[in-house]
């Protein structure tokens, strides 16, 4: 091939400008993204029960649901949370699942077991959505002149936000952290006793009463002959005014009188339900969130999400204001841009190496524009099999920079060194330099290829970021070897110009210093190879001393799975103590934001009060921090450093517990940084006998040095009133246990009665007891119902009421009862140590307890399992390519036994730097495989072309080594060079380009150092396979003659 295209050389430049074409086309095609869709497709299924405790959503709503999804195809696992009034249950499918599928298969089991479910669930409604567990952004709502409050706020997003944003492209979740508007009918059950009426008299008058009647038309056919007109009857049946409602007739008298709804309640138009509260930096504001579905574009869904609110904006009343104070997507987009930086900066200092040693701009263009015809190819197939511009295949690509480059100096420098040392025309040097290395070419190729190809199968979520490397980088590779076989010969056939025998070495300056120097070193390395294969033996046991120490250095390497990252925002958990009202929630939110105002680094803030990670309710509340730019903030300004302060700080709140934290390196797997597990019961121990081996397990990890902020990620027991109904007791009055259920529905809880029409909009009529006469126990035993002689008895004649400690929230994984549990590594630890300093805690409990590792924590189990199997099938494929393209299976051995010398530099500089064993860290190392390879391969085959000309092994190679150490040296440290602005990387995303960069920095450095080690174990290599025989004596006669 590479004949073909030196007599052609237009052909090949219109080949690489058909590729440059094709890369220039898919690029605005490209969809972005920080990561691919790595977190595993999710299904999230949302009860409302009002009223009802979270013991009765997980008995009677939960626990069905469940047993019908146990089964459905490719489910990971299942959580449910149940609490007050409410349950949510998440269905996790393995990654790859399509999305919409899984849903459709949840939906399908839901109607199986929908009628098993309680009256109120069902008129709800059972809410069922693909989405990801992190928060896109949050939008806010505020009235600046105040003139609105918070429900005009939220029903201003209810009617005109809401369902537009639902219907953008890529929204999963839309949720409004306030209520839109309800008929509220506030009863006052003295006066309904006063009446002889009861609750559940107000609840039926109303059902009765506001109803949609339709009666047809006078005159609609069939009808007479003779009918010579029509007309529609109307009867107004929805009511639409709070007067209307409270004209509603309860009884009527036989003197005419009667009692309406008016005279025994006050009806207003209020908030359909009053369980959130928003704040923006203090001041009071409603909100909703967006959560991405599962495979959406992140940057793509919330430019869409701002453009629609910009276009929403104008039909706001006067005084109204929209912000969007918390958003995720500047961190992908600015990521994006940093490394896309560093990849220019990468293409710089790689042009910079090649022209040091090629000392010509001929020969340095040559290579240079390699780069980014490969690159362009690349972004092609990219399109082609539906990948999208990302962190991960944007470091592959920087990875390759200097991998790109490797085969056309190869081609250069050979090409130059026939020329100065033979004196050849370009062409004819050309051909006799293509004829010598076109098979090594090849060789490097496959390799470098072949060691990505078992990362391009695995499984799961770490299987995905593999892909997203294995397609960047073998197909720039793939293009790098075929324009070196193409462009790159009949560039130097056609712009180099012929060089005099012996020029190569006359140069002046600069250049001619550093030739000198390298002539020198290249004399010393061929002493040191002389040296080495006199004492093979002592360099095989220093080989052995190192394959030790790179054992013990690996396994004391701490393991993660993803590095943290600044993504600029943290997110704050707040606790007050069970039963604390949102009075007192209020009053700890003011504390926080007080200190958010006096952090330097922070820009907003934003609370939502009765929400938060662990649960809702009136004690909980979740504050997401958005901080300034990173080019405004300094090294004491990182999100890590303002979480860790402010964590400090919170210790000094009196009512509440408060954690900040980071959120997870990739949305969708968990909800912050750290570890994430369930303890279960499983074993039937009991709900009491779960609490107590989880207070067991939280002191032992709180005085374990290796744990941190080791905490229950749900809300704790509150204090609960138990009422004790006497059945025969109320039996005997003539009530039935039925109406006891519904008169405490209606009256304690909130009873949805049906819908009326409000400004274009159904909304809700809710029937409620007034606050005041349902805030002290003996008002619930003052509560009436009517027994069946329509005589009043009072609840209080046959319950007794009692405090208890209850859950507020319950929650089941995998079908098992279980506590969530969070936290984080202590200082200096890693997450894999602090996952398995709970593993031995847990393993301490009890029989019966369990333990179950859920989001981030589970894909760092799941990658770790997969690493030793991925390295070996690397080493694998390598040796069985190499063993086919040179007919050998010693060859190929001799190859693979530099790879640990990479490995270990990359070990060392990883633990200089204080880094993980993170999968970042595990890519480095099968890049290295491939690039330790790469270099013995330089030397190896050459020198196999040598015996097989005849010439003694040992001739072979130091001749080998000598004539191959400048290509080596050049493309290694082009290379290194290359990915240097990985590793010292700053600002978004720095954590991960440096976890990267260190490990493939300090392996090729190490790998490079290393090439005195391949011509001792080409020799030993072809000694023991017989090939050849070298004696120790033919050394000094090799010596000698140079």
């Amino acid at each position: 091939m590479p004949q073909f295209f030196i007599d052609r050389p237009v052909f090949a430049w219109v080949v690489a400008l058909f590729i440059l074409l094709a890369g220039a086309l898919a690029i605005p095609q490209l969809p972005v993204a920080q990561y691919p869709n790595v977190a595993p497709p999710q299904v999230e299924i949302y009860a409302v029960y009002p009223g009802a405790s979270a013991a009765t959503m997980d008995e009677s709503v939960v626990s069905l649901i469940e047993q019908e999804l146990n089964g459905a195809d490719n489910l990971l696992y299942f959580e449910s949370q149940s609490s007050l009034g409410s349950a949510t249950i998440t269905a996790t499918f393995a990654p790859g699942t399509n999305p919409d599928l899984a849903q459709v298969d949840v939906q399908n089991r839901l109607k199986v077991v929908e009628s098993r479910l309680p009256r109120p669930v069902t008129q709800q409604g059972l809410q069922v959505e693909k989405v990801s567990t992190g928060f896109l952004l949050l939008a806010t709502l505020t009235s600046e002149d105040g003139k609105l409050d918070e429900t005009a706020l939220s029903d201003i997003l209810a009617r005109n936000v809401m369902d537009e944003i639902r219907r953008l492209k890529g929204v999963g979740k839309a949720q409004l952290y306030g209520s839109e508007r309800a008929m509220r009918i506030w009863i006052d059950p003295r006066k309904l006793i006063g009446f002889n009426l009861t609750p559940n008299d107000v609840a039926a008058a109303v059902a009765a009463q506001n109803i949609q009647v339709a009666p047809g038309s006078i005159g609609d056919l069939p009808g007479r002959s003779t009918q010579e007109i029509t007309a529609n009857v109307v009867v107004k049946g929805q009511l639409s005014t709070p007067e209307e409602f409270a004209a509603i007739v309860l009884r009527a008298n036989p003197d005419g009188s009667s009692v309406t709804i008016g005279d025994v309640a006050r009806v207003e138009i209020g908030a359909q339900e009053y369980q959130y509260g928003t704040r923006l930096n203090g001041k009071p504001a409603t909100a909703f969130s967006v959560q991405l579905a599962p495979g959406a574009n992140a940057m793509e869904t919330a430019t869409l999400v701002r453009a629609k609110m910009h276009d929403l904006a104008r039909y706001f009343p006067a005084g109204v204001k929209y912000d969007i104070p918390y958003d995720t997507s500047p961190f992908v987009k600015v990521s994006i841009e940093q490394v896309i930086n560093t990849l220019f900066e990468a293409m710089l200092l790689v042009f910079a190496v090649m022209f040091l040693f090629l000392q010509n701009l001929r020969y340095t263009l040559i290579p240079t524009l390699v780069v980014p015809v490969a690159l362009m190819g690349t972004f092609a197939v990219m399109l082609a099999m539906g990948f999208s511009v990302n962190v991960l295949t944007l470091f592959g690509m920087v990875l390759a920079i200097g991998i790109l480059v490797d085969d056309a100096i190869v081609v250069v420098e050979n090409v130059e060194r026939i020329m100065a040392e033979e004196g050849l025309p370009p062409k004819a040097a050309t051909r006799k330099a293509m004829g010598q290395i076109s098979g090594a070419i090849v060789g490097i190729t496959l390799v470098l290829v072949a060691v990505f190809l078992p990362m391009a199968f695995m499984p799961g979520s770490v299987g995905v970021i593999y892909q997203q490397f294995a397609l960047s980088m073998a197909v720039s590779i793939l293009f790098s070897a075929f324009l070196a076989l193409s462009l790159t010969p009949a560039l130097c056939a056609t712009l180099l110009k012929p060089v005099a025998k012996g020029e190569q070495h006359e140069r002046k300056g600069f250049f001619g210093w550093f030739n000198r120097r390298f002539e020198g070193m290249s004399n010393g390395y061929q002493r040191w190879v002389m040296q080495a294969l006199r004492r093979s033996g002592r360099y095989l046991l220093v080989y052995a001393v190192l394959l030790a120490v790179l054992g013990y250095g690996f396994s004391q390497l701490p393991t993660a799975f993803l590095p943290t990252e600044d993504q600029g925002y943290t997110i704050t958990d707040i606790q007050l103590p069970p039963g604390a009202s949102r009075m007192r929630t209020e009053q700890v939110a003011a504390q926080i934001e007080a200190h958010n105002a006096e952090e330097p680094g922070v820009g907003n803030t934003t609370l939502i009060l009765g929400f938060s990670f662990s649960g809702s309710g009136q004690n909980a509340a979740l504050a997401f921090t958005t901080l300034k730019d990173w080019s405004e903030r300094g090294g004491d300004d990182s999100a890590q450093s303002i979480a860790d302060r402010a964590t400090l700080a919170f210790t000094q709140l009196k009512d509440a517990v408060a954690f900040s934290v980071l959120p997870p390196p990739i949305d969708g797997l968990g909800e912050s940084t750290g570890f994430e597990f369930r303890l279960q019961d499983r074993g039937g121990m009991g709900h009491a006998a779960l609490m107590a081996a989880r207070d067991e397990l939280l002191a032992n990890a709180g005085k374990s040095k290796v744990l941190a902020n080791v905490r229950e990620a749900s809300l704790a027991e509150s204090p609960q009133i138990q009422l004790e109904i006497d059945r025969r007791q109320a039996n005997a009055l003539g009530v039935s246990f039925a109406d006891i259920g519904t008169v405490l529905d209606v009256a304690v809880g909130s009873s949805y009665v049906n819908d009326f029409p409000n400004q274009g909009r159904m909304q809700r009529v809710v029937v409620q007891a007034e606050g005041d006469q349902r805030s002290q126990v003996e008002d619930l035993l003052r509560i009436h119902v009517r027994n069946d002689s329509g005589k009043m008895v009072p609840l209080g004649a046959f319950v007794q009421a009692r405090w208890v400690s209850g859950p507020v929230q319950l929650t089941r994984y995998n079908g098992y009862p279980a506590v969530s549990i969070s936290g984080e590594p202590a200082a200096g630890y890693s997450s894999g140590e602090a996952m398995a300093e709970i593993e031995r805690l847990v393993a301490q409990l009890p029989a019966g307890s369990g333990l179950e590792w859920t989001g981030l924590s589970l894909q760092e189990r799941l990658s770790g399992s997969q690493a030793p199997m991925l390295m070996a099938l690397s080493l694998l494929v390598v040796f069985l390519c190499l063993a086919a393209l040179y007919e050998s299976w010693s060859i190929p051995t001799a190859v693979l036994l530099v790879v640990p010398l990479g490995v270990l530099g990359a070990v060392l500089a990883v633990t200089l730097r204080g880094m993980p064993n993170d999968v970042f860290f595990k890519v480095g190392l099968i890049t290295l495989i491939g690039l330790s390879a790469k270099n013995a391969i330089l030397i190896i085959e050459f020198a196999k072309s040598l015996v097989d000309q005849g010439v003694d092994a040992v001739d072979a190679a130091v001749q080998a080594a000598r004539l191959r150490l400048r290509p080596i040296v050049m493309t290694s440290l082009a290379f290194i060079l290359g990915v240097v602005p990985l590793a010292i990387a700053s600002g978004a995303s720095s954590a991960s380009q440096q976890a990267i960069g260190t490990g493939v920095i300090g392996g090729m450095l190490s790998a490079t150092l290393a090439v005195v080690f391949v011509p001792v174990f080409f020799v030993v290599v072809m000694r023991l396979a017989g090939r050849r025989q070298a004696r120790d004596s033919d050394i000094p006669s090799v010596a000698s003659e140079r």
